[in-house]
């Protein structure tokens, strides 16, 4: 069976620890680098990945876009969103579909 695990500082990852999602609380984003590392290597099929973190290892997270798994997912953490993972989400729909159509071309 998959596992699914989160990535964060302390106060994003310990909400999910309450629904059982494996948590990694960080202190900082080479933290975080090792970390996701470290999760890929040991089968875990879906990384959350808070904003804060993946706006600082985004080359780094880039390694795992064309990989079947791990889906590396970026989220809003506690000091809430930075648009990292709506960026990402509209950058891969208009590559599956050759067109932007979350946004119509418009800045999101």
């Amino acid at each position: 069976m998959h596992r699914i695990g989160v990535i964060g500082d302390h106060n994003s990852a310990l909400g999910f620890k309450a629904v059982g999602v494996d948590t990694f609380p960080c202190s900082n984003s080479e933290e975080a680098r090792k970390r996701l590392g470290s999760l890929a290597k040991e089968g875990y099929a879906i990384i959350f990945i808070t904003e804060g973190f993946a706006k600082d290892i985004r080359e780094y997270m880039d390694k795992f876009k064309y990989r079947q798994l791990p889906a590396v997912i970026p989220i809003p953490g506690s000091d809430g969103s930075h648009g990292i993972g709506a960026e990402i989400l509209k950058k891969s729909v208009e590559r599956a579909v050759g067109a932007d159509i979350l946004y119509g071309g418009e800045k999101s």
